[in-house]
Parts: C-alpha cells; structure tokens; sequence
C-alpha cells in the first residue's frame, strides 16, 4: 500500500529541499578547494558485514527490515545486519548517475545490504551526513572499472581524491546541516508511519468494520 500521490511529493519535494541547502552551504564554503586527501582517511567500511540474499530466500521471509541493493530499496526481510545512519554506495551495476557522480543511499536503523553497495560512515571529523554531501559533489568516473558491468572496487574507492576542510571549518558545517538531516530523517519516518497506519485502517474499513464517518481514535 502507498501514500497518496500528493503527500508523497510533499515529503519528498521537502527532503530535497533541505538537501539542496546543505548542498548549498558545502559549495559556499568549499567549492574553491582543491581535492587533499584520499578518500580512505575519512571513512569508516563495513562491507565486511555483508550478506547477499536470493530472491527465493527472501520469499520465505517477513517483510519488516529493509533490503537495499546498489542502487536502491529492493525488499523487506526479517533480520537486520545494521542499526545506524550509514551512508551506501553502488559497487557494482548502477554505480554512477549521467554526469559521473556516485549512486548513494543515505539510509538509517535497522536494515540488511547485500553485496553490491559500500557500506561507509564518516570519521576524523566527517559526520555520515557530511560525507553523504561531499561524495554528492565528487566525480568518481576516474575510478569506475569494468566493460561489461561498471564496477567501483574497495581499492578505488580508498584511494579516490577528495576535499577535506580544516577540522573546524568541517565542525561547524556539521553543525549546520545535522538538523537539516534530522528533518529529512523525521520526514521519512513519518511517512513510513501514516504508511503502516493507512494499511492496517483500509481493510477494516473496507470490511464494514469502520466507518469513515466515526474513525478511531490515533493514539
């Protein structure tokens, strides 16, 4: 079941506004820098952690945990590998967009990957957040391999050259876009939440059971 067309929009036309504004204050204060570091001295990788599922095992599983692959949500399944804010990024298949930049999924709680995403979070200063907006604005194309199948191995990826700012200025971008991140968390989950509501409600009231006319009470 979905949400209706109109709210579903609002959501997402709202995280892409919030996005766009830390988008925004990344490229005010750092578009001018020139790439320093290698990718490697600020990430944290969990590909270790990965579990692939096929599609037949996940038949035989409850939907209640998200699974992402490369490049998107692909199902539900009863367990969970992560519990966190976690930033993916595509390995292989759908590892780049039409301008060079990487495929990533900012996600967070509890959810299962298989083996086609990097699993990353941010250290030595870099928040998951921050590390989402600066590989946003990072062309990866010159590490992508792979004729038939692109594909960004661990190797690469480590060593790919990125703009890392001062520690301070990198603390005080942080704090500027945490809350920023926050509302698109909240945004989300409220969705997911009216979501469930709606499913367990329209049955009920399909059957006779409720009547729109005297809805329970949402606690």
């Amino acid at each position: 079941m979905h949400l209706p067309e109109s709210q579903v929009k609002r959501g997402v036309g709202l995280n892409r506004h919030l996005e766009e504004m830390a988008l925004t204050i990344w490229s005010e204060r750092f578009s001018c820098c020139e790439p320093n570091r290698e990718l490697d001295n600020i990430i944290e990788l969990f590909d270790f952690k990965r579990v692939p599922l096929s599609g037949n095992q996940r038949e035989t599983m409850g939907k209640t945990y998200p699974y992402y692959g490369a490049a998107t949500l692909m199902d539900y399944v009863d367990d969970y590998l992560f519990d966190g804010v976690y930033l993916l990024l595509g390995e292989d298949g759908t590892v780049i967009d039409n301008y060079g930049f990487p495929i990533l999924q900012y996600v967070w709680g509890k959810f299962w990957v298989n083996n086609h995403a990097h699993i990353l979070q941010g250290r030595n200063g870099f928040t998951t957040e921050s590390l989402y907006i600066l590989l946003k604005q990072t062309n990866v194309t010159s590490i992508v391999t792979g004729a038939v199948q692109a594909k960004i191995n661990q190797a690469n990826l480590k060593s790919l050259c990125v703009v890392v700012p001062p520690r301070k200025d990198l603390e005080q971008f942080n704090v500027l876009i945490d809350p920023l991140f926050s509302r698109v968390r909240e945004n989300c989950d409220e969705n997911l939440r009216l979501a469930a509501l709606r499913d367990s409600l329209l049955p009920r009231l399909m059957s006779g059971e409720l009547s729109i006319a005297d809805p329970p009470a949402v606690k």
